[in-house]
């Protein structure tokens, strides 16, 4: 026990205006062992949560980084206060370096308010399917400056939050449980379209990814100029594969005209060559 009370009371570290001793390394080393016990039982508890279903996973992930961040702010802050140094003086004394800082650094504060925004907001949350700058994919992880989200092929892309906030997003997920896509095709001219009507819902009839309510239909777009252009249109709530679910419609359609013998056209041109006679 004396040994113990000689260490605290040692001066590990003193410079002009900044005594550490060994009873203000325990106290931060304790501060940050509770900001940790703390942490996970925030996790623990929004888990538990998750489970009664009063939470979705995209709730519950911002939530404890929200509480994570904050709880990691109030344990520096502490520290700082049981080595001496006063967190008013300190945010003061560099208030002018931080200006200057953040002049040079405006996009990288940007991406941090809007981490900030996408946390507190709930428009993007973890597991939603968005679309942005053209990308499609789902939402693994909102950080405080960057998140991750996967492709379609499964590639996982490093989008800044910003990218969330100030540009035209789409959220697939808040959407309605169904989504409205299509897939276009030509058949040659002389083809029924009648007939092509019918194989085209048939086709979709036959991929268990397409919604039968509300049905498959067909619309005839336009005359050509090579061919007749139709578009299928159908409902799925399969949207992160939705380029595969196209692909095995081409493949059923394919196959279908094959048998049926309507003939998919490829662009073409004619060639009028006008002779004239010379004069004699």
């Amino acid at each position: 026990m004396d040994d113990l009370n000689k260490f605290l009371d040692t001066t590990l570290i003193k410079l002009k205006n900044f005594e550490l001793t060994g009873f203000d390394l325990g106290l931060i080393l304790v501060t940050f062992l509770l900001t940790w016990l703390l942490i996970w039982f925030v996790k623990l508890f929004l888990s538990r949560a998750r489970v009664k279903q009063k939470l979705d996973k995209g709730q519950r992930f911002a939530t404890f980084r929200i509480a994570k961040y904050l709880l990691i702010v109030i344990a520096i802050a502490i520290a700082l206060e049981s080595m001496g140094i006063k967190i008013t003086i300190l945010l003061a004394g560099s208030a002018a370096l931080l200006v200057g800082i953040g002049l040079g650094l405006q996009n990288i504060f940007n991406d941090l308010v809007s981490g900030f925004v996408l946390l507190f907001g709930g428009s993007v949350q973890v597991e939603d399917v968005v679309e942005v700058d053209g990308v499609v994919g789902r939402v693994k992880t909102i950080g405080l400056r960057t998140s991750e989200i996967q492709t379609l092929d499964n590639i996982i892309m490093i989008i800044p939050n910003s990218k969330f906030v100030s540009e035209n997003v789409i959220n697939w997920s808040h959407n309605e449980l169904l989504t409205r896509f299509s897939v276009s095709i030509g058949v040659a001219y002389g083809s029924d379209p009648q007939q092509v009507k019918k194989i085209l819902l048939d086709c979709a009839d036959q991929h268990n990814e397409v919604k039968k309510h509300p049905a498959p239909f067909v619309r005839f777009n336009d005359f050509g100029d090579s061919a007749l252009l139709f578009e299928l249109c159908f409902w799925t709530e399969r949207i992160m594969p939705i380029k595969d679910i196209q692909s095995d419609l081409r493949y059923i359609i394919a196959k279908q005209f094959k048998e049926h013998s309507i003939i998919i056209p490829f662009p073409q041109r004619d060639l009028h060559i006008k002779s004239s006679v010379p004069l004699q």
